[in-house]
């Protein structure tokens, strides 16, 4: 395994390494250095706590050069107040030898403060979109000099809301920069945002193992539709002793509350939900009642059940099929801890089959699959996604007209028979009224004179 020497840090930053006691890098530290020092744009994931800090700013640090510039080169955004304290506190403690100036600021704090300390000069800024974002708009903050854009934790970010202040901040920024982001889990949103902004960027990807682990038992069931998957899972869960502490993983908030609202009023004081749609309290509470056994059923999104350290989890049971393999491998992570035997069950719709085969490869293992029980009944009821959309072939947005449309034309009513008459109907008019219709009509004023 390489060494911290063997990446040809710069002493500054070995001697600061060394000062914290690491002797080699991790994986993605290891993976991601050349990558970034290269200057492509990189796409790193990796689970929180495999030393992503670390892992782009010792390139971005090593290649800083001193300045007295007052405006930041290198930014970085990051979802949470928390996370811009513990990144500055990081990146204080890897540029201890170092003569650079490093500044956080987030929301919920007097923008005047930040703005001064603004003004005095940085070389590295960490934020949250929304407060960058308003110091940009106010001219406190000059990004156009950002040569380096660093986005952590970003499926976080866009769980949580955060896309417009993103795609306002790539408007403002100048085009010439590198783009490094992190990611724990590969969604829709990120791809999108890769591929609308990111120029050919390298993957560096640090998942859990693709080998599937010895003491995890994985199978599934083939489902045709999210209701005949309700009730199969409702029918699993009657097994109170065998699934005792069971994870259930959803692809988005939508289908998390859908699931919940469906298995409610069944086990109703068993079940709990998070996603990031719910207060801090209300998830803090769900965690909770989850580890303590007072609710045996947790339904969650990747996102916000991907940090939990929850231990003797009975099942995982993949409920949608995940679009990106990688994040298959995350969930079945979560059981299976500590050498107890975990189980982990994947239900799957023919609309699905091309992601589970995805992740057979890359696992390299084909899941076995188990019959549907006959006493589950299938559901005739779609959700809105599943039902079939009717659509014209020429105009994809509108309806199509099936209505028998009338002839072209049709005889007038008779109040609307009147003809254009000319002159003859002036003439009428005068004879009715003893005068043109127009006052103003110029016959008429040379007859009076």
């Amino acid at each position: 395994m390489k060494t911290f020497e063997d990446i040809k840090l710069s002493k500054q930053l070995f001697n600061a390494i060394a000062d914290l006691g690491f002797t080699q890098p991790t994986p993605i530290q290891e993976q991601a250095f050349p990558v970034i020092q290269s200057g492509t744009d990189m796409v790193g994931i990796a689970q929180t706590g495999t030393g992503k800090t670390f892992a782009y700013m010792m390139p971005l640090l090593k290649d800083l050069k001193f300045s007295k510039q007052l405006t930041p080169r290198i930014m970085v955004l990051v979802p949470t107040r928390e996370l811009v304290l513990q990144v500055v506190a990081e990146i204080e403690k890897l540029a201890k030898y170092i003569n650079v100036r490093v500044l956080g600021v987030y929301g919920g704090t007097n923008i005047n403060t930040q703005k001064k300390a603004i003004a005095a000069g940085t070389d590295i800024i960490v934020a949250t979109p929304g407060r960058l974002y308003d110091l940009a708009l106010s001219n406190a903050l000059r990004v156009k000099e950002i040569k380096k854009l660093v986005i952590d934790e970003v499926d976080v970010m866009l769980d949580l809301g955060f896309r417009f202040q993103l795609l306002n901040i790539f408007e403002i920024l100048h085009e010439r920069r590198q783009n490094i982001m992190f990611s724990a889990t590969m969604t829709e949103d990120v791809a999108l945002l890769i591929n609308d902004y990111f120029k050919s960027p390298k993957t560096v990807s640090i998942a859990v193992s693709g080998t599937p682990l010895d003491n995890i038992a994985q199978t599934f069931y083939s489902v045709p539709n999210f209701y005949s998957k309700v009730n199969l899972l409702s029918h699993l869960l009657e097994d109170k002793e065998t699934f005792h502490k069971v994870l259930v993983f959803v692809s988005n908030k939508k289908s998390a509350d859908r699931l919940f609202n469906a298995l409610e009023e069944r086990y109703n004081d068993e079940l709990c939900v998070i996603h990031s749609n719910k207060t801090q309290n209300y998830r803090i509470r769900s965690i909770r009642q989850f580890e303590a056994g007072e609710n045996r059923v947790l339904v969650a999104t990747d996102v916000m059940a991907r940090g939990l350290d929850l231990d003797e989890i009975s099942h995982v049971i993949n409920f949608d099929t995940p679009t990106f393999p990688e994040n298959y491998m995350h969930r079945i992570g979560r059981t299976g801890r500590a050498k107890h035997e975990g189980k982990t069950i994947l239900f799957t719709t023919p609309a699905e089959e091309k992601y589970k085969a995805a992740i057979e490869t890359l696992m390299d293992y084909a899941i076995p699959e188990l019959d549907f029980p006959d006493v589950v009944p299938y559901s005739d009821q779609l959700t809105p996604e599943e039902r079939p959309k009717i659509v014209e072939i020429n105009n994809p947005h509108k309806a199509k007209i099936t209505a028998t449309r009338g002839a072209a034309f049709h005889e007038k009513s008779e109040k609307n028979s009147k003809t254009n008459q000319g002159g003859s109907y002036r003439r009428e008019i005068a004879k009715k009224y003893k005068k043109p219709k127009t006052r103003g009509d110029k016959n008429y004023n040379k007859k009076r004179r």
